[in-house]
């Protein structure tokens, strides 16, 4: 059953418990980060499913390629997560794309309202593309990449655009239906100057 003081309704195992890659990695996050991201604990209860998921998030979000920056990965995350009511991924991602666009305002801007948000006309198009792959990819046309390539981005960029929306829309899903609670480290991040 779940309580505000769980993160997810099913067990988390303990780390003694996982296989040494998935332990590996979930503590090279939390020396990095200083926390472990409760994503990592929940899904952690199917190892397989555990590799699968952080293999594909990290062939999208990772990358060195293509015209996407950290931020823009992020700020697409956020945009799309809240249409499909994720606390989990707009808090989490929207500490993460603060941090990357050095702008304490820009996630709750774009979670809210992209229309509305401080952001570029580049950036605009690249939302507008994402939400309507979140929202009704069936009526994605030839005329949907036009405002894209005007912008700058190619076919592979927007194959990028794309996967990131459908690959959070599984993880929206699932953290929804699991009821995974955000770490409250995420809350403050990016919000205030970094303590010197």
């Amino acid at each position: 059953m779940s309580t505000t003081s769980s993160i997810s309704r099913f067990p988390t195992p303990e780390l003694k418990n996982l296989p040494d890659d998935i332990r590996e990695t979930i503590l090279s996050v939390q020396e990095k980060a200083g926390f472990v991201p409760n994503v990592l604990l929940t899904l952690a209860h199917r190892p397989a499913e555990f590799r699968a998921f952080f293999a594909y998030h990290d062939a999208l979000m990772l990358k060195e390629t293509g015209n996407l920056t950290k931020a823009d990965r992020e700020m697409i995350v956020t945009t799309t997560s809240a249409k499909n009511d994720c606390l989990y991924c707009v808090v989490a991602h929207g500490a993460l794309l603060r941090i990357y666009a050095k702008n304490p305002l820009v996630a709750d801007q774009v979670a809210i309202n992209h229309l509305k948000a401080d952001i570029t006309p580049r950036q605009k198009a690249m939302l507008d593309f994402a939400v309507k792959v979140c929202l009704d990819s069936a009526a994605i046309s030839e005329a949907d990449y036009a405002p894209l390539h005007a912008h700058g981005f190619d076919d592979e960029d927007i194959w990028d655009i794309a996967t990131i929306t459908a690959f959070f829309g599984m993880s929206n899903r699932i953290a929804n239906a699991i009821g995974m609670r955000p770490n409250t480290e995420f809350y403050l991040m990016g919000r205030l100057p970094r303590e010197k």
